[in-house]
């Protein structure tokens, strides 16, 4: 008899990916995202006004301020935050519905948010079973305010707070579980890759379904 993962039923993964601005992680997770057709954006609400070309619920759920509290309220957000006058967050179902159904979800939020949805993901046997944390990381210092003043979008202003709450942020890459440091663009995306791959076929993830022989 062959074996092979058509044996299992596993829930999807949700990849929780954080790192300070200037790391080069929106490109790596928009690669990633072209190579996994399984690999789903999670799409987040906000209060803020759509601009010229989005859509809505492809690239926000964009509710009122009204309907965001209420929601607050409900604990229907795994994290949010108010950021220059609008909420941003992350609902629960964006996540929940998407493993449950075996697909892959990728969520890209801040520090704060990860701690937000750690703390709200505790007790829940879903998430915390599903969700894994990637910290993407500089090089260097250095190769950080680089990547920065490159853009040349940014005021000394800008980059000055940036480098400063990069420095803040990056002290917080033990409290994920994989840290990935993003010296070339290909590479750091192999490497999440890497983690998609070995997550996929954890142990505690997986549930036989027919024939199994080793139980």
């Amino acid at each position: 008899m062959s074996i092979n993962y058509d044996h299992f039923s596993s829930l999807g993964i949700a990849l929780v990916v954080s790192g300070p601005s200037g790391t080069g992680k929106t490109t790596v997770c928009e690669k990633l995202l072209e190579q996994n057709k399984n690999l789903n954006f999670s799409i987040s609400c906000t209060t803020r006004k759509p601009r010229e070309g989005e859509v809505d619920g492809e690239d926000y759920y964009f509710i009122s301020v009204e309907e965001f509290k209420r929601r607050v309220e409900n604990s229907e957000f795994l994290e949010y935050a108010e950021v220059h006058d609008n909420y941003y967050g992350t609902l629960k179902t964006e996540v929940t519905d998407k493993v449950i159904n075996g697909e892959d979800v990728l969520i890209d939020i801040d520090v704060q948010g990860m701690r937000q949805m750690r703390k709200a993901s505790s007790g829940d046997s879903v998430l915390e079973k599903c969700t894994s944390y990637v910290f993407i990381a500089p090089p260097s210092y250095p190769e950080l305010e680089k990547r920065l003043r490159n853009r040349g979008t940014e005021t000394e202003d800008v980059v000055s707070r940036r480098m400063l709450n990069a420095r803040k942020e990056l002290k917080a890459w033990n409290e994920y579980q994989y840290l990935i440091i993003n010296d070339e663009v290909d590479k750091a995306v192999n490497r999440l890759q890497s983690v998609i791959t070995a997550v996929s076929i954890e142990t505690s993830r997986l549930t036989p379904v027919a024939d199994w022989p080793y139980v």
